[in-house]
């Protein structure tokens, strides 16, 4: 297993371009004690509030958890839910110079209602539609600029129009033309639109419906994408069954996962990405970061809600874990 004390030091001196559908996490909790006179409904009475980034900002907000710098590349309203996000990403000392305003478009903000612990409602504001031709080029250019001062790039797509295959496509090449990596996680079942990058990591659900039927193993899904995104690597992870790398013309390298107990898994996709991307910025292997990332998971899947995991807790957790450091 890799050595994470040298990592979390040499993290300090990485920089990371995460661009993608940034996204705000609202949560409201309270107590129910009675239901509302005016339908079958249980009336929350609200103790606290309190807001996360989310999306493409939550693999930010885990990147600079780790160490490294990080600026994040999107598009959000000039609503208070945009004023919220960008204050929750300066505080954390996220960079917000690439962030693009669209006073036509909602931040999206997925709010959270639980009572005494459980959830009990979500609502989302969003809007899914392509970014207009004006705000796309917007975008594309301060991430050009971006680009001059980063060590890697993540593409995080959570389907909500900010990166359509056009962006993808103008993204990758730009990034290879400096030799910088890329590492996407992807939410569109048409993977060929992330042709080129330096790793792809679906989930095995998505990694699953991208195939497309006939399939009848994950090898099988494996060898039929890998044809659609060459030359990147795939690596799909299995929650509990751990992640798989697979390369063309390699030998599958299965890792299970480093966990004894989930208490969620929500945000964990995103701490993946977060360790890659680092991993891949200090131009270690894919091999070493897939290690660093299946560590990062075992933590990220140990915390309730979206958590970012920190430097002290990834090597912290390595050792409790039982993994012989070099």
């Amino acid at each position: 297993m890799p050595d994470l004390k040298p990592f979390v030091q040499r993290a300090l001196s990485v920089r990371v371009l995460v661009i993608g559908d940034c996204m705000l996490d609202a949560y409201v909790a309270g107590t129910v004690s009675r239901i509302s006179p005016e339908a079958p409904v249980p009336v929350v009475e609200v103790s606290r509030r309190h807001y996360v980034a989310g999306g493409a900002a939550n693999v930010a907000a885990n990147i600079r958890s780790l160490g490294a710098g990080v600026s994040v590349a999107g598009v959000t309203g000039t609503d208070r839910s945009g004023a919220r996000l960008r204050q929750e990403l300066e505080m954390r000392g996220i960079g917000t110079a690439t962030l693009v305003e669209e006073p036509s478009r909602v931040t999206t903000t997925k709010t959270r209602v639980t009572a005494s612990g459980q959830q009990i409602v979500r609502f989302d504001d969003e809007e899914t539609s392509a970014l207009p031709e004006a705000v796309r080029d917007e975008l594309r250019a301060r991430c050009a600029a971006a680009f001059e001062s980063c060590d890697v790039c993540v593409l995080s797509d959570y389907a909500k129009g900010v990166l359509d295959a056009s962006t993808c496509g103008w993204l990758i090449a730009e990034a290879a033309r400096r030799k910088l990596p890329v590492v996407v996680d992807p939410k569109s079942r048409d993977l060929t639109r992330y042709r080129g990058a330096t790793l792809i990591t679906p989930n095995l659900k998505e990694a699953t419906a991208a195939a497309g039927e006939g399939c009848r193993s994950l090898a099988e899904v494996a060898e039929r994408l890998l044809g659609d995104i060459a030359p990147a690597a795939l690596l799909v992870t299995q929650g509990e069954g751990g992640m798989s790398l697979f390369q063309e013309n390699q030998p599958v390298w299965h890792m299970p996962a480093l966990v004894n107990e989930v208490a969620d898994v929500t945000g964990a996709g995103d701490t993946v990405v977060a360790a890659l991307a680092i991993a891949l910025g200090m131009r270690l292997s894919l091999y070493e970061a897939a290690k660093i990332a299946n560590i990062a998971a075992g933590v990220a899947v140990s915390h309730h809600g979206t958590w970012a995991v920190k430097a002290d807790e990834l090597v912290a957790y390595a050792e409790t874990a039982g993994v012989t450091q070099q």
